[in-house]
């Protein structure tokens, strides 16, 4: 990372402690020499700009009228403050003011749910109730790119508000990329805008920009994807989805390599989401679709094609992108014993159990298996707990196995069909599937029926579903296929 970009991820870090959220009073002179000195370095409109990523990232749920509000004040008063005739307690009286402002009821300023939680508390402790507060990932992203004759209109008319308004919607639509990205890409987009609108040939120069900047944008996009599944997933769970997606994908590959490689994916994202090392993300996924080619190439022709592709980044896309392979004919596999269960600190034995699963029901989504296995893996671990183990997976494990019986068979009901069609021709099954299971029923219900499994299919049948959105509606339709509370007992367990 050059300075220029090492100095820009240090002001991100002290803007945070600006708003408060990760202040102490014992530090605050030092505070703020360093922020005075970073705001002359880069100057009042590069620091705005990096407020606006920043806070836009940091509260994705708040309105563009909110995360302006709080730059405007964020702005002001690091201006008014590093002034050399400034008060000299102008910086804590401000940033004082600013923290009790944003726990009142009528504050302009964005919130998160838990906000007035945080605000019952003082000082030191109040900061850091603040600093624990995350949002969800946005799993939808809503931004849409204006066309070239709309973003020319715009700036001209406004270049500063068309500026603001960029990056509060990119940025918080793809605020789970890693900072050092999201603040490379706004910078070249905003760059490449003030180019070409001025250019003599607009759409000549935005082809060209926009090729140029062909993988920085991807990379912003797919870091995006994988990092809000490893926002909600964490460390554990992420491996686990990983090991489904390359089983579903290779079922012949070993599971040594599958686990492999899902670890090293998993370690990828755990380096790379949250680094202020602009470089961390392209390199570590470099490196990892190096190893992917390595292991895989050789046992499937699609993951031979994508390891043929001009680069990195194009590789990791074309891979990411795979649907699951179609299923084999396996022999059975032997089942772990009691022993095997509790006696691996690392769950070696149920990891080969799903990945056995898996490989053999790849039409069956990640975020299907991936809640199964958690749910497996509560009812497991509380016997490997109990008094006594043996006793209590004898009696338990008949139990988990009907219910994921019944879980695979709902799977395959809601999601089977949908990878095997297209989307008209699944649209058209659907409709025939449900005149026939319910004959009485008019017309209309029908079609809404149709709709709302289309929709669902849509966002939770893919190889990487949104998992947030997806549990929830993978709750609704097993209750809903159940009729009563105890089917899939485990359910609870999440």
């Amino acid at each position: 990372m050059n300075s220029s970009n090492l100095r820009i991820m240090k002001v991100l870090v002290l803007l945070l402690s600006v708003t408060f959220i990760q202040a102490d009073y014992r530090g605050r002179d030092y505070e703020k020499s360093k922020v005075c000195k970073e705001f002359a370095n880069l100057g009042k409109d590069d620091f705005r700009s990096l407020s606006f990523v920043l806070y836009s990232r940091k509260f994705p749920s708040g309105t563009f009228e909110q995360v302006k509000a709080l730059v405007n004040e964020v702005v002001s008063l690091t201006e008014t403050c590093c002034d050399v005739n400034a008060d000299p307690n102008c910086y804590d009286t401000r940033t004082s003011e600013l923290s009790a402002k944003s726990c009142e009821k009528d504050a302009p300023y964005p919130k998160h749910p838990e906000t007035d939680k945080c605000c019952t508390f003082e000082g030191l402790e109040r900061k850091l109730c603040m600093a624990a507060l995350t949002h969800p990932p946005q799993e939808f992203p809503t931004y849409v790119e204006p066309t070239n004759n709309e973003i020319c209109d715009s700036f001209r008319m406004d270049p500063r508000g068309f500026a603001d308004e960029f990056l509060y919607e990119y940025s918080s639509n793809y605020g789970q990329a890693p900072l050092p990205l999201l603040v490379s890409y706004t910078r070249n987009y905003l760059s490449m805008v003030g180019t070409c609108c001025t250019s003599a040939n607009p759409t000549a120069c935005f082809l060209a920009e926009r090729l140029q900047n062909k993988h920085l944008s991807l990379l912003t996009t797919m870091s995006n994807r994988v990092c809000s599944q490893f926002a909600v997933y964490g460390m554990k769970k992420t491996r686990f989805s990983y090991i489904v997606k390359y089983a579903q994908k290779v079922p012949t590959a070993a599971l040594e390599d599958v686990v492999e490689l899902a670890e090293d994916m998993t370690n990828v994202l755990s380096d790379c989401c949250n680094s202020i090392l602009e470089d961390c993300m392209a390199n570590e996924l470099a490196d990892h679709t190096v190893k992917v080619c390595e292991k895989l190439s050789t046992k499937d022709k699609r993951f031979e094609h994508c390891c043929g592709e001009s680069s990195p980044m194009d590789i990791f896309l074309c891979i990411y992108s795979m649907p699951a392979a179609q299923a084999l004919k396996l022999s059975e596999f032997i089942k772990p014993s009691h022993e095997e269960i509790c006696s691996t600190e690392n769950n070696k034995a149920l990891d080969r159990y799903m990945y056995e699963q898996s490989r053999r029901k790849p039409n069956i989504p990640e975020v299907f298996v991936t809640k199964l296995h958690g749910l497996m893996f509560k009812v497991m671990s509380d016997c490997c707990k109990s008094v006594e183990p043996e006793a209590c997976l004898r009696s338990q494990r008949p139990l988990a196995r009907n219910e994921m019986a019944l879980f695979f068979t709902k799977a395959e009901e809601l999601c089977g069909d949908f990878s095997q069609h297209t989307f008209t021709e699944y649209k058209k099954r659907l409709t025939e599937h449900f005149k026939t299971k319910f004959p009485e029923t008019n017309s209309k219900i029908i079609k809404e029926m149709v709709e709302n499994r289309t929709d669902f299919a849509s966002k939770c049948c893919l190889m990487n579903s949104p998992p947030l959105y997806c549990n929830t509606q993978i709750d609704t339709e097993i209750k809903n296929f159940c009729g009563h509370d105890s089917c899939l007992l485990s359910l609870e367990l999440i």
